[in-house]
């Protein structure tokens, strides 16, 4: 069997008329609800077209994941953390107290996009950041938000004993705190150095970059016994386009270019819990966030 997973923003365009006649324009067996006028399951005999299932969806603002049945459930999960865990790029914020956001965050830019070589770029804004007093960690932190749907996310696959880890480009001044929050059972970044209250504008060597993120996805898999196939990956920018692909199943959310392009499946229009809607898991109505 095969499945596809249609994902809208809730009460939006995904009606129960409308999943019905999009079930039979593409010859599905059987359809049913995971999150009723939110998310739905198509099931199939055979893979549906890929062509067949844009001119079906045309521009309606609804997410379409289509995988085999077996084995969507997974049992590892890896997620990257700016804009993708947390709203914002926590590096771009912690520029704006040392009033260099907007020269920052176009080198952040050009680094998501693949433009420019990530530990390049991580190395150039830090050294930028040279000086700035380390409470600034802190009031970066306090303003920083959760994506919707990222406690909803780790809450329920932690539930179902999964392994749930962060990997971020950032700093692990940010990761250890937002593992504290959604339970993460691991994280990964890059360390800052401090030096009587300040920042020194260094961070430590090597740079946790896009093989890191790999390295740190395979290692994880290994330790706890997890096979590829039952691993899942979340992330935006290029510097994920590595763990995207070594994943079972590598997923781009509201993604830049690079990072769409080599995912198997996309996420642009729902929130963080279409990662469970993708592994057939209903996920909570007062968990958004």
């Amino acid at each position: 069997m095969h499945v596809v997973t249609l994902i809208a923003p809730p009460a939006t365009c995904l009606t129960e008329a409308r999943a019905r006649r999009l079930a039979a324009r593409l010859g599905a067996a059987r359809w049913h609800w995971l999150a009723a006028e939110e998310a739905a399951d198509l099931l199939f005999d055979a893979p549906p077209a890929d062509a067949a299932l844009r001119e079906a969806v045309a521009d309606a603002p609804m997410d379409v994941v289509s995988q085999p049945l077996a084995g969507r459930a997974k049992t590892l999960l890896v997620a990257d953390m700016d804009s993708t865990l947390v709203t914002t790029e926590t590096l771009d914020e912690l520029a704006a107290a040392a009033g260099r956001k907007a020269e920052i965050a176009a080198i952040t830019e050009r680094s998501m996009a693949g433009t420019m070589d990530f530990a390049q770029a991580l190395r150039l804004r830090v050294a930028m950041l040279a000086g700035l007093e380390e409470a600034a960690l802190a009031r970066t932190w306090a303003a920083t938000r959760l994506m919707p749907g990222a406690a909803a996310l780790f809450g329920a696959m932690r539930a179902r004993g999964a392994v749930c880890a962060i990997v971020s480009g950032g700093f692990t001044w940010f990761t250890e705190r937002l593992a504290a929050r959604l339970g993460a059972d691991a994280h990964f970044g890059n360390t800052l150095h401090l030096a009587d209250g300040r920042l020194t504008g260094q961070v430590a060597e090597p740079i946790f970059d896009r093989e890191g993120k790999r390295h740190a996805l395979l290692s994880l898999a290994a330790r706890h016994g997890v096979a590829l196939a039952e691993t899942m990956a979340v992330g935006d920018g290029a510097n994920d386009v590595a763990m995207l692909g070594a994943a079972g199943l590598g997923v781009a959310f509201r993604a830049k270019p690079a990072a769409a392009a080599a995912a198997r499946a996309r996420i642009d229009h729902g929130d963080l819990r279409a990662l469970l809607f993708v592994q057939g898991l209903p996920a909570p109505a007062d968990a958004r966030d």
